[in-house]
């Protein structure tokens, strides 16, 4: 149930950002931008395709084996052009993204609540350099060490297997790293934080799984920003009802 959940929310954060002018322009301003530096890496990963999947498996002689060595080619290309996606996004948001999805995130949250909730005589330009710093261990050190995974995979023959756990560690830090934007910006504790996630790992999951299509995943990227704000959210007002002097203290 976690699961499809994750994907509802997902999906509402998109039609959430169609809807609203300003989120719109937000989303797509970010969508244009991820779409251009995949593009240079996609361009620059397929010049080198068969290079990389003659690394992997020498291409063979055999007439009756070299048509699965294409099939594994194809495969590998597919995964070439939807990790360069990934990365595209990876770039984008060091450059510029942290700014535009907590706009996104404040932007849905007045929405939604009439307000904004953040800490009381913090400046705007600290609370952006928090939500810089909370980028290195939410979402591009996590990323990083599960591309360092699947190389060390494919290396050792474990491919197929290490692509499906690698994968599943990308887009649970990936949907965590949207879903996280409220409680960051209200500068809730680290380890708070992170214990959400531990008890919310199927519902990252089905945030996530839109973001292994390729293509498609930069448009949902774009716009995960105001699912992950309308999940949050939603849990906040949910916990309200059921427990007690629960919005006066700092629970994730």
């Amino acid at each position: 149930m976690d699961l499809v959940q994750g994907l509802i929310y997902n999906v509402r954060g998109l039609w959430f950002g169609l809807k609203h002018f300003k989120l719109l322009f937000l989303g797509f301003s970010r969508f244009t931008f991820a779409v251009l530096i995949a593009i240079l890496m996609v361009a620059l990963v397929l010049t080198y395709d068969q290079a990389i999947t003659e690394f992997l498996w020498a291409k063979p002689e055999n007439r009756w084996i070299l048509w699965l060595w294409h099939v594994f080619s194809w495969f590998v290309s597919l995964f070439l052009v939807a990790l360069s996606a990934l990365l595209a996004y990876l770039v984008a948001q060091v450059l510029f993204g942290v700014l535009i999805m907590d706009l996104m995130s404040r932007m849905t949250e007045r929405e939604v609540t009439g307000s904004v909730r953040e800490p009381s005589g913090t400046p705007l330009w600290k609370q952006l350099l928090y939500l810089l710093k909370q980028e290195i261990p939410r979402s591009i050190v996590p990323l990083l060490i599960s591309f360092l995974i699947l190389i060390l995979g494919w290396l050792i023959a474990l491919g197929p297997l290490v692509l499906i756990v690698s994968s599943g560690i990308a887009i649970i830090f990936l949907s965590w790293d949207h879903t996280d934007l409220v409680p960051a910006r209200q500068m809730i504790p680290f380890k708070d934080r992170f214990r959400f996630l531990r008890k919310t790992l199927l519902f990252h999951i089905g945030f996530g799984l839109p973001f292994l299509v390729p293509g498609l995943n930069l448009l949902f990227l774009s716009f995960a920003p105001v699912g992950g704000t309308l999940y949050y959210i939603d849990k906040q007002n949910a916990r309200r009802k059921t427990s007690k002097g629960g919005a006066h203290g700092k629970t994730v």
